[in-house]
């Protein structure tokens, strides 16, 4: 996965990209991250990003010209490099508060992309001709503001990262992470086996690998029950084994399972 980087800040991105498993991905050339400064694509002597808005009002908005000139600038580039991609461009998202919410569905469908460029936004906000012009999609990490996109963007190819195969040592980890199946993930437990008087569920010391995988189910369940039950209404009742089932009915909570999935599968075709 090749992913671009448009911000007036790269140097925040330097420590990120060369640690931890980003930093592992990138050398071992299964994930490339370029980083490129947005004043680099200005006009004027003062490298401007940004101006008064419109209508007045507080705060400064970035203008238009260096994020359409940095886009179409370094996509040219990237096609003209590499044969066969000139037909092709990347998915470009513009990290913004307004944009949807990030989660694993979208990670999901964004690793299937080879190529993406992720423009990270400063001020009060961006040009809306940017938008209309050199952006895909906006993506946002919650409904909070930020002084930038710059984390954003560091969240999302962190979350990118895991997708890649080989980047992760056990791929085990990563199918079994929270929300993979719709649900969190089951409680986790190390040495030593009692803490403070809390002990470690004895069936996790007992060896007996389906029962283990019996309780990791259902704790699974009951975790997403206590801690995320408005995600239960996108889980897919088919899934759910007969023990999942009893804790939800247990719960109080088996009538919202499936409801938007229920919802969109009632909705007509085009």
């Amino acid at each position: 996965m090749f992913v671009q980087v448009l911000t007036i800040f790269p140097e925040l991105f330097e420590p990120f990209l060369t640690t931890s498993l980003v930093g592992k991905a990138a050398a071992k050339g299964l994930l490339a991250v370029a980083v490129h400064d947005l004043r680099d694509f200005t006009a004027d002597r003062h490298r401007s990003v940004d101006d008064e808005p419109y209508g007045g009002g507080g705060g400064m908005v970035m203008t238009a010209a260096p994020w359409i000139a940095a886009v179409r600038s370094l996509q040219e580039a990237r096609q003209e490099k590499r044969e066969g991609l000139s037909d092709q461009r990347p998915r470009r998202i513009l990290l913004s508060p307004q944009g949807q919410r990030l989660d694993e569905a979208t990670v999901r469908r964004l690793a299937g992309e080879s190529w993406l460029m992720l423009l990270c936004g400063r001020y009060e906000a961006v040009d809306e001709r940017v938008l209309d012009l050199v952006v895909d999609e906006e993506i946002s990490i919650g409904d909070y503001v930020l002084s930038g996109g710059e984390l954003p963007a560091m969240v999302l190819i962190e979350a990118l990262s895991r997708q890649i195969p080989g980047v992760v040592g056990l791929q085990d980890s990563v199918e079994n992470d929270s929300f993979r199946q719709g649900l969190l993930d089951h409680p986790h437990y190390t040495r030593p086996p009692v803490v403070e008087g809390l002990e470690v569920p004895a069936v996790l010391l007992s060896g007996d690998h389906a029962a283990i995988e019996q309780w990791r189910r259902v704790a699974a369940v009951r975790a997403t029950a206590e801690k995320r039950p408005d995600l239960l209404a996108a889980v897919d009742p088919r899934q759910l084994m007969p023990e999942q089932w009893r804790e939800l009915e247990k719960s109080g909570l088996a009538e919202g399972v499936g409801r938007s999935v229920v919802a969109t599968q009632m909705q007509p075709r085009e």
